[in-house]
């Protein structure tokens, strides 16, 4: 069951929306095609507004249809119905496209017939890194609350597996590897005898997999509770036990905040030949000021405080369509103290469905 909204879009000259004749003719003949499929349709509202003029429409089956014309030459046709697991599909693709056409023909205008968007309890809508829709193929929630850090859910993709989603972000997926290996760089890095600090890492697909590379020991330090426990359940392909098992000869997972940690280990002395910044994503934004950039900045600042002299840092970025955000971070990498060098690679990311920027950062000497 769920609530199906089709969205109909048209171009138009702006000209013939703010003539009074010509917009009564619009409106007729799009009445016109939608009774070819609603035939019972009733005029409920109308109202003129400052940037154009608004109608509304129901029929018997409770179809709720809104018709707008915005002055500067745009109509919308948003029509919303629900629909039973039995229960027929009102406005197939092939119906909103024969009505486009019919439209688009009457009204003389170009038009665009969008897919359904299905509203049915679960959100299979995310985000593209520059905020396009993606639509993804979730049947199932298996795990849904709020730690006192971010809303956790684990769903189910048809094609992907379970994924992690955090405060509605897709984050991990059983179909990512790529993703894990292009951050560690796995067959460039060498991690065997090492000391490697992660910072963040909750769905544990890092640890578990540079544990596979023979280190001498590594550090976990994640702040929240909640994510491990839910990955532990329902991602042990990709984490296999260690969120199970928190420690053993060549690790250990430290729950708490990874800046407590960071400012303890400056103070010690204590170094690492690689820290991962497993944390959150570069920000969308227009300038690299607020509360995450300070936070990527100190993250950055305290990292090399604790990495040996020939030691890297790795991480994720953003997305390659958002290129003023990743160039906003590497002017914060030049600025630096020491100076450091970096390089970048890229990768598909399935569950992101889009390509990812991941870099690697060592002291310019």
């Amino acid at each position: 069951m769920s609530v199906q909204t089709v969205l109909l879009d048209f171009s138009i000259d702006p000209v013939r929306i703010g003539d009074e004749v010509a917009s009564k003719d619009l409106l007729k003949f799009i009445k016109q095609g939608l009774k070819k499929y609603f035939e019972n349709l009733k005029f409920v509202y109308d109202l003129k507004t400052d940037d154009g003029y608004l109608c509304l429409f129901t029929d018997k089956n409770l179809v709720f249809i809104q018709i707008r014309f915005f002055n500067h030459g745009i109509i919308t046709i948003n029509i919303e119905y629900f629909k039973s697991d039995t229960g027929n599909q009102i406005m197939s693709f092939e119906s909103k496209r024969e009505l486009c056409d019919y439209l688009e023909a009457k009204l003389e205008v170009n038009g665009y017939p969008y897919p359904n968007i299905k509203r049915d309890g679960l959100n299979k809508y995310f985000y593209s890194s520059d905020e396009r829709i993606l639509e993804y193929d979730i049947d199932k929630v298996l795990f849904d609350k709020r730690s006192p850090f971010q809303k956790v859910q684990i769903v189910h993709s048809k094609s992907l597996g379970n994924m992690l989603v955090l405060d509605e972000l897709q984050n991990i997926s059983e179909a990512d590897l790529i993703y894990t290996e292009t951050l560690m760089q796995r067959g460039i890095q060498n991690y065997e005898g090492k000391e490697i600090c992660i910072l963040g890492g909750g769905d544990g697909a890092l640890l578990y997999e540079l544990l596979k590379e023979n280190p001498k020991f590594v550090t976990m330090l994640e702040i929240d509770e909640m994510v491990m426990q839910a990955c532990n359940v329902h991602l042990q392909s990709i984490c296999g036990d260690v969120l199970e098992r928190r420690q053993a000869e060549n690790f250990e997972i430290i729950v708490g905040d990874c800046m407590v940690a960071l400012d303890k280990y400056v103070k010690e002395g204590k170094k690492f030949d690689f820290v991962f910044g497993d944390l959150t994503d570069i920000p969308i934004s227009e300038t690299p000021t607020g509360e995450i950039w300070n936070f990527i900045r100190t993250i950055l600042q305290q990292s090399f405080k604790i990495l040996k002299p020939n030691g890297k840092y790795l991480t994720h970025g953003n997305g390659t369509n958002c290129p003023e955000s990743l160039r906003m971070y590497e002017e914060q990498l030049k600025q630096l103290e020491p100076k450091v060098k970096f390089t970048t690679t890229k990768a598909f990311v399935p569950s992101f469905m889009e390509e990812w920027v991941f870099y690697q950062v060592s002291v310019d000497v």
